[in-house]
């Protein structure tokens, strides 16, 4: 990999500008050489000079982008510092208030109880832990802008066949203060110390364990790449034995197969139906693994996504597990469509298939054990009940990032809600001509699922409205980032507008008893109000 690479896919986000400007140095040096006089049509001083004056604009630039990391690495380490040392103040009162109350409970002692605010135990080890990862992204700035003046001067001397810029590294940056200061490396040690001595009862490997951060190209496991490959290959032949029991069906008699509670009202399967059934799980799988494919293009192009989503650096999910986890679904939905397919062989109704598959996909979701990516389950839960509160919650970037999502994820949210009501009406999709207390409960909650689905882009949208404000003036910034922002803000809070006339005109139940009938397409008619 190219320095330029390794410096994009290394570099803290929110230091960007902070970093050494490698490419446009680089830059500076491809158009000298390409707009150097020609030795053959011109004197030899007047190519010395020529390099010369470009030399003076160079190392002029040079001292401007160590003078910025000079200074931004010196503030970074005062402010380290001083964090440190409120970390090691909260720690001792946090000792000190727990331990005076225990002494006064026994009567060992009596000495007045210290009223400190302090932190309970497991705070101070995130605290630990997050200052810890902020460390190594101060030495990794260290590193990175180091090796990146060592690079474009030995390419500087390259192109130009001379010594001038090791001559400046050896003047420059080899005694400047960013890289002589061997500061950080003792307050690293201070802490892996403090917190093993003090946090971990002096257990260094779990110490250690909790502090670590693998650096963002750590190499798979063979083991998970092993399985990411079996389950794909299973799930290839699976699709293809799918294929031929659809085209080459075995003669079984389907219209005697009978609904999960055996009533005479479908006596026959509903193969569109049947695709409703199957078609949201298999959309949200191969959302998930677009999602895997996604992650590696951003590592690839150098885009820190854990930064940016602010997920736990020590632990996510990688490209890899997530198109591992989603190949495990899609060999268990292969499955049951099979299972589905030849159900009437076996005696059972087949509509009791994609109830299983989806059982299975919530309890994975939920599972409270921490086992099959607890982290990650309960990090995407999270941050569904924050897309879900919205309108009463600050908005995150990945909470915004995820309620777009859905726009996409707009024909899966709308089957899933048909297999609800297929299953919670006894696999009717005609809604039922009497008028007992319990259709009219049914159609009630199906009405204010709707609306809760057709709000929540409004609601996310008032929400970062309200984080960015208003702009005072808005036509004349037509094309301006706040502006663009605005309008497509303005545009999916209009969904209330469209929710208040949809109410006075009293459509809601009718729309939504509509989507059951078949005279409004279902997609096109949520995807217009979304």
């Amino acid at each position: 990999m190219k320095f330029a690479e390794h410096l994009a896919a290394h570099i803290t986000p929110e230091w960007r500008k902070q970093y050494i400007s490698y490419e446009e140095m680089k830059a500076m040096l491809y158009t000298a050489v390409e707009q150097a006089p020609s030795p053959e049509v011109t004197e030899e001083s007047a190519i010395i000079r020529y390099y010369g004056r470009f030399d003076e604009q160079f190392f002029r630039v040079c001292d401007k982008e160590l003078a910025k990391i000079n200074t931004f690495f010196s503030e970074k380490m005062a402010e380290a510092t001083r964090k440190y040392n409120t970390l090691k103040s909260d720690l001792q009162a946090s000792k000190e208030h727990y331990g005076d109350g225990l002494r006064n409970r026994k009567g060992l002692t009596f000495l007045p109880k210290i009223h400190v605010p302090t932190r309970k135990m497991q705070d101070l080890k995130l605290a630990f832990s997050e200052f810890y990862l902020s460390l190594i992204l101060l030495q990794n700035y260290q590193n990175l802008n180091f090796t990146g003046f060592r690079k474009i001067l030995k390419k500087h001397d390259k192109l130009l066949s001379q010594d001038n810029g090791a001559k400046w590294r050896e003047d420059h940056v080899d005694c400047s203060p960013f890289n002589t200061n061997k500061d950080i490396d003792k307050l690293i040690h201070e802490c892996e110390n403090t917190f093993t001595s003090e946090l971990e009862q002096g257990d260094r490997a779990k110490a250690m364990k909790r502090l670590r951060v693998p650096p963002l190209g750590e190499a798979q496991s063979p083991w998970t790449t092993f399985k990411v490959g079996l389950f794909s290959g299973a799930l290839i032949v699976l699709l293809v034995a799918i294929l031929i029991s659809a085209v080459f069906p075995k003669s079984s008699s389907p219209e005697k197969i009978s609904t999960i509670k055996e009533k005479p009202n479908v006596d026959k399967i509903d193969w569109e139906v049947t695709l409703r059934l199957f078609r949201a799980p298999l959309l949200l799988f191969f959302f998930l693994f677009c999602i895997g494919f996604n992650i590696y293009g951003w590592r690839s192009s150098g885009v820190n996504h854990v930064l940016i989503f602010e997920i736990d650096p020590r632990n996510h999910l990688t490209e890899q597990h997530l198109i591992e986890i989603a190949a495990i679904f899609g060999v268990i939905w292969a499955l049951c469509v099979l299972g589905f397919l030849y159900a009437p062989n076996i005696g059972i109704s087949p509509y009791y298939i994609p109830l299983l598959l989806i059982v299975t996909m919530i309890l994975f979701l939920l599972n409270p054990s921490r086992s099959f990516h607890h982290e990650a389950r309960f990090w995407l839960l999270k941050k569904l009940g924050r897309v879900i509160c919205a309108p009463f919650v600050f908005v995150q970037f990945a909470d915004f990032w995820l309620a777009d999502q859905f726009n996409t994820l707009a024909r899966v949210l709308v089957d899933f809600e048909h297999t609800f009501c297929f299953y919670l009406n006894d696999v009717s999709w005609e809604p039922p001509q009497d008028s007992n207390f319990y259709h009219h409960v049914l159609r009630i909650f199906v009405g204010l699922q709707q609306l809760l689905l057709v709000c929540l882009p409004g609601g996310v949208s008032l929400s970062v409205y309200a984080v960015i404000g208003i702009p005072r003036k808005l036509f004349p910034i037509f094309l301006t980032p706040s502006s663009i922002q605005l309008h497509s803000l303005w545009s999916h809070s209009t969904t209330y507008m469209n929710l208040i006339s949809m109410t006075t005109s009293s459509q809601i139940l009718g729309f939504t008893c509509s989507l059951f009938r078949g005279s409004l397409h279902p997609v096109s008619s949520f995807g217009g109000i979304w």
